[in-house]
């Protein structure tokens, strides 16, 4: 019964949580707090700041630890699995829409009109990220890694995974 709650403790939060991780952290928090009883209000705002300070999302950082703590590592996957459950079917859904009418036109104009708006919003986020690395690290390190990520990539044909294992050792080496 215990796994049972966990799933519905996180699924539902997951279904109702519109907006992501941070949204779905008070409705977590009452299923977790107030229906379930698993933990105080202060046990759960140091589960939340444990789930802040770590890397990745939110909601299941603290959907592996709390599912964990009540049903030991078959509750902490069920945790997150409950918390990414939601998404999944809907993508599922919503590809076997996208593949069935693939051909339609009004399909290939709305995938015309998407692929600029991301690639903005990649350029964007590049451009961010090297501003970032420039006020860090110095103009001389951001382009040489520029340079050299650009030479791998596009000239040799380095798998990106090899690139930036490559750049994140370089930095570890060079950049500390």
């Amino acid at each position: 019964m215990i796994y049972w709650e966990i799933f519905l403790a996180f699924f539902i939060p997951g279904i109702l949580g519109y907006g992501g991780g941070p949204a779905s952290i008070p409705l977590i928090e009452n299923e977790v707090v107030d229906r379930y009883g698993w933990m105080s209000v202060n046990e759960f705002s140091e589960v939340l700041a444990l789930g802040n300070a770590l890397p990745g999302p939110i909601a299941t950082k603290m959907a592996g630890y709390i599912g964990y703590q009540q049903g030991g590592i078959f509750g902490g996957f069920i945790g997150i699995f409950a918390t990414v459950a939601p998404s999944l079917i809907l993508m599922i859904v919503l590809l076997g829409f996208l593949y069935k009418y693939k051909d339609s036109p009004k399909v290939k104009r709305m995938t015309t009109y998407i692929r600029p708006t991301i690639a903005v919003l990649l350029g964007v986020m590049a451009f961010s990220f090297f501003s970032t690395a420039y006020i860090d690290t110095g103009i001389w390190q951001t382009l040489f890694l520029i340079v050299i990520s650009f030479l791998l990539l596009e000239r040799l044909k380095v798998h990106p995974a090899l690139v930036i294992i490559g750049a994140m050792g370089y930095g570890a080496i060079f950049i500390t």
